[in-house]
């Protein structure tokens, strides 16, 4: 199939272009997952988009696609609530401490499931210090239980979202499929459990837009400006973060405002056997835990229990 007559709607320009429904850009989506089209085409959806912008009922339409097709992780107890983090932008002037948020969550009995792929080579990403923190994150595949983390590459939940995030190493730009990923839940919960997806922004507008599709898809869901783009709270002051239940907005805390009366001890370096020594120092209660990571626990599980 083609998906060309998709292509003239939204490659007009940023003017002339129009948005497609929610049940049009699944279809579209969909055939963009499945392979179904050909180079040319993937690259004018891409570049399309770009340009254009993506809708709340766009992207709720590119999630319904996706989750149509992901390989989900099935969690082990009716009961529990499993966190979901999305890791894809990996560190480059700060320590990645996605791995340490994690932790330290799992810690506090909930399951925690983080997903990423490394995006650029000249960053960090959580894989990699993950596999020098040995045995904190359970081998991918099996089901997820209360106190447990896994990392599952992003390949092994959908070949063709990978190939989608790969576009960028051609083209130069971001495209869908990095937005999907920060806001899709690839957790097969058991009957009466929950799931809540802890992602992030890089950008103010996208603040906006990603809250708006958390509504529209009832998502259980902590939405933070991120640190560099992962989701994590910038350890040295508190950035704004909102929470949604059912889609409905349940919390809200401002940036930290004004001057910092200290600076956590962090590494002066981003490397991940730096990065890995200082998470396990914390977690062994060597090192403090972080402020700001401390405050986005504390309403990671406030609303786990909401």
């Amino acid at each position: 199939m083609s998906i060309a007559a998709y292509i003239r709607e939204i490659g007009r320009g940023r003017e002339g272009a129009r948005a497609l429904s929610r049940a049009q850009a699944a279809d579209l989506f969909g055939q963009v997952l499945d392979g179904t089209v050909t180079d040319l085409e993937i690259g004018a959806f891409c570049l399309s988009m770009r340009i254009k912008g993506e809708t709340p009922e766009e992207m709720a339409g590119f999630l319904d696609a996706t989750h149509a097709r992901l390989q989900t992780v099935p969690t082990a107890d009716a009961a529990q609530t499993t966190v979901v983090i999305p890791s894809y932008n990996g560190a480059r002037k700060l320590p990645l401490l996605t791995p340490l948020l994690a932790q330290l969550l799992a810690r506090e009995g909930l399951a925690v499931l983080v997903h990423g792929v490394a995006t650029e080579s000249t960053r960090v990403f959580t894989s990699k210090v993950l596999e020098l923190l040995d045995g904190m994150a359970s081998p991918a595949g099996a089901s997820l239980a209360p106190g447990e983390l896994q990392f599952v590459p992003t390949g092994q939940l959908s070949p063709g979202l990978e190939r989608l995030l790969n576009v960028r190493r051609t083209v130069g730009l971001r495209n869908s499929a990095h937005s999907v990923v920060k806001l899709m839940n690839p957790v097969r919960a058991a009957p009466g459990g929950k799931t809540l997806l802890v992602t992030s922004y890089t950008h103010p507008e996208y603040a906006a837009s990603m809250a708006a599709t958390l509504r529209l898809t009832r998502a259980h869901a902590l939405l933070l400006r991120g640190t560099e783009g992962e989701a994590v709270a910038d350890p040295r002051r508190a950035p704004a973060m909102q929470g949604f239940v059912d889609g409905e907005p349940v919390l809200q805390q401002p940036v930290q405002a004004g001057s910092l009366a200290c600076l956590p001890d962090l590494p002066a370096t981003t490397d991940p056997q730096t990065t890995a020594h200082y998470i396990r120092a914390v977690l062994e209660g060597r090192q403090p835990i972080p402020g700001p990571i401390a405050q986005q626990v504390e309403h990671i599980l406030r609303l786990s229990k909401a």
